[in-house]
């Protein structure tokens, strides 16, 4: 790989070299072809957009758009414009010392032009690699043009300058991030005053500061992210620099609950003690993306917050946790979840949704429910009801099945040869032959079986006892 010592040094050398100036969103958008070409995508790590948003994103980046994302929180939009910055060069020169990332050939600030001037193609130059050409800023009621645009250095002025010299700027975010990509997350949360100076510098290129006005030929891609809610209430973005995004594109949560697993697969982070063994099955990691799908359908729970993905990344990783305490407790290696452990959940998901009006103490009840549906539903699509019948008529002879999260895998597997057709239910969930996995499974089983009305369910303190019905 080619280092910054090895690229020139100099502005003679840099034209020696042939290097050429592009404009960031002509480098954007023949980054981006090239990888279309390739068969890659324009964004890696993101999972469920292939056949939405990405070929939206595709057309704009090659449109040379501005781009405004439209979403509810946890929609990755904040990812996909982190990832921009794959589609810059990964190095980029600069007139050395330049504040706003000046080009050697064409420099907008005074410094560099004064610079430029007098050595010429001695000037010296520096090396930015593409991380730094990046910059975000979330908007808030309280962000001000000196955080944006740029204020009077007070240190400047005292050192004898005046206040109409350009060199008394302090720039801010947007000047420095020129000939880069310029990122403003919940746009319609910044003051009317404020955008009216962002539509100033992006659109008519200049900069107003204390009523001293430069011109400032900034080159930007700017990329935005909103809600739909908020994007789309009169008054809270002005309509010039709405016009300013070329694109809109709209995001969604996976459409489905193998996407919202692919999701929660990929992003979860699961500590594993030293000696043992994580294993979550299938049906498991499916009941936590489906409770996240009925959330986003209930009418208990405010639709217009959202139900974030990081709610589903969140509660996998809490179920792992409690079924890793109960094996560090009972002395097992194997750590797999079961349905005793999605009690934890409401720690990791009280927080991330918001209810609708509903009576006080109601919350618990709606999520017990979410819970209870998500694994009906898990149940209904992994398991063959003509398989379980003899399983069912087996608690006929008085049998009583006790679980919870505190029994030892162990316990379970003593079962099996009580519960005849139990074992051919295990074989089709595809459960690790060990302890912990008999026992994930045999939750599974009954519990789907006493949602299914099949078989009654005692519940005190964490405990559970499955028994025929009456």
């Amino acid at each position: 790989m080619t280092t910054v010592n090895d690229r020139p040094g100099t502005l003679g050398e840099l034209r020696a070299a042939g290097w050429v100036s592009r404009p960031v969103k002509q480098e954007v958008r023949e980054n981006a072809t090239k990888r279309i070409a390739e068969g890659q995508s324009v964004v890696e790590g993101v999972v469920g957009y292939e056949h939405t948003v990405l070929p939206q994103l595709e057309n704009a980046l090659l449109a040379a758009h501005d781009v405004i994302f439209l979403g509810e929180r946890g929609q990755a939009k904040t990812r996909i414009i982190r990832s921009l910055v794959d589609l810059l060069d990964e190095w980029m020169p600069i007139v050395a010392g330049s504040e706003i990332n000046d080009d050697p050939y064409n420099p907008v600030s005074q410094t560099a032009r004064e610079l430029v001037e007098e050595m010429g193609d001695a000037t010296p130059i520096d090396w930015v690699h593409r991380d730094r050409r990046l910059s975000e800023k979330l908007a808030t009621p309280d962000t001000s043009i000196a955080d944006l645009i740029g204020e009077v250095d007070p240190i400047k002025v005292a050192e004898g300058r005046y206040l109409a010299d350009e060199l008394t700027i302090h720039y801010g975010l947007v000047p420095r991030t020129n000939r880069g990509i310029f990122a403003i997350n919940e746009l319609p949360d910044l003051a009317e005053r404020i955008q009216v100076g962002l539509l100033n510098v992006l659109e008519e290129r200049d900069v107003q500061i204390r009523g001293y006005k430069i011109r400032l030929p900034l080159d930007l891609m700017l990329v935005a992210s909103a809600n739909p809610e908020d994007y789309t209430n009169r008054g809270r973005i002005i309509t010039p620099l709405k016009d300013r995004f070329g694109s809109q594109i709209r995001t969604h949560y996976p459409l489905d609950v193998d996407l919202e697993m692919g999701v929660v697969e990929q992003e979860a982070e699961i500590a594993v003690p030293d000696g043992m063994t994580v294993i979550v099955p299938d049906f498991m990691t499916e009941i936590v993306a489906m409770i996240s799908q009925l959330a986003r359908r209930s009418p208990h729970i405010n639709q217009r917050s959202g139900v974030s993905v990081r709610m589903s990344i969140a509660n996998y990783e809490i179920m792992v946790a409690s079924a890793t305490r109960r094996a560090v407790r009972n002395g097992e290696t194997d750590i797999v979840p079961r349905v005793s452990d999605l009690e934890s959940l409401v720690a990791s998901t009280a927080g991330k949704i918001e209810f609708e009006t509903v009576d006080d103490g109601r919350e618990g009840q709606i999520l017990e429910r979410l819970v209870q549906a998500a694994t009906l539903e898990t149940f209904r699509s992994v398991c063959a009801p003509e398989k379980l019948s003899e399983l069912v008529t087996a608690f006929e002879g008085d049998i009583v099945v006790h679980t919870g999260d505190d029994i030892p895998a162990k316990d379970y597997t003593e079962l099996l040869s009580k519960l005849p057709g139990m074992s051919g239910a295990l074989s089709d969930l595809e459960v690790p032959e060990t302890p912990a996995g008999v026992a994930s499974a045999i939750e599974f089983v009954l519990e789907g079986l006493h949602l299914s009305k099949r078989l009654n369910k005692d519940a005190i303190g964490g405990k559970s006892s499955y028994r025929a019905k009456s």
